[in-house]
């Protein structure tokens, strides 16, 4: 993906969040030149990998198959095998309509999928067999907002502002919008975009940048080379 048109769902993606009324966290607007200023100071940036973040998978067709991200705060996977500490972690997220999250799981991550506001939040959904595969017949069984929800295997569970579906770790899932974009929260425990995605396709987590003009904000995949 070009670096400009970065700059641009950056700029875009900020409008759409403030138009329901989310404040970003000031770091957001942190030029690249101040990010590696702050080095020292912010160390937890970093090292949590918080911030702007994306993706169109590695292939090139973000409207299609892609997803904006921002990381607004994250534990440590040490305090998860304390069972004390910062255990939880907060995205900020949109799904341009008819933009997919292709199919995926985690092995740790437990999370809430919150749709915050604009159209509906689609989520397809599928339990895991023993091996962690996809269960092609295994009947889906989800919190929503506290009561559960069954579906068949592959059902779509449609989500209305306000919304929310608890993932526990194992259970696939694929998701987009319906209707118009759809401001999503995120509430999980620690959140490892790094090796905690499982995707059913071969495909890659993050884009492959095209650095045809500066970053106007580095994402937290630019944290290693441009910051160190």
């Amino acid at each position: 993906m070009k670096r400009s048109k970065i700059n641009d769902i950056i700029r875009e993606a900020d409008a759409f969040i403030r138009s329901f009324g989310y404040i970003m966290p000031p770091f957001a607007y942190w030029s690249p030149e101040e990010m590696k200023a702050r080095r020292a100071d912010s160390a937890a940036i970093f090292t949590s990998r918080l911030g702007w973040d994306i993706t169109d998978y590695g292939q090139e067709k973000f409207d299609e198959l892609g997803l904006f991200l921002f990381t607004v705060r994250n534990g440590r996977y040490e305090d998860m095998k304390l069972g004390m500490g910062m255990l939880y972690a907060e995205k900020i997220m949109i799904s341009r309509k008819d933009q997919l999250s292709p199919m995926h799981r985690h092995n740790i991550k437990a999370e809430d999928i919150i749709n915050r506001g604009g159209g509906k939040l689609v989520l397809e959904l599928f339990m895991h067999d023993r091996d962690g595969g996809i269960d092609p017949k295994a009947e889906v069984s989800v919190p929503v907002d506290g009561t559960i929800t069954r579906l068949p295997a592959g059902g779509l569970l449609k989500l209305d502002p306000g919304q929310s579906v608890t993932l526990l770790p194992g259970v696939w899932h694929a998701f987009w919008a319906e209707g118009k974009a759809v401001l999503i929260g995120e509430v999980s425990t620690v959140n490892d975009d790094l090796t905690d995605n499982v995707f059913r396709e071969p495909i890659g987590r993050f884009s492959n940048v095209d650095e045809d003009v500066a970053p106007v904000h580095l994402l937290v995949s630019d944290y290693e080379k441009w910051v160190g």
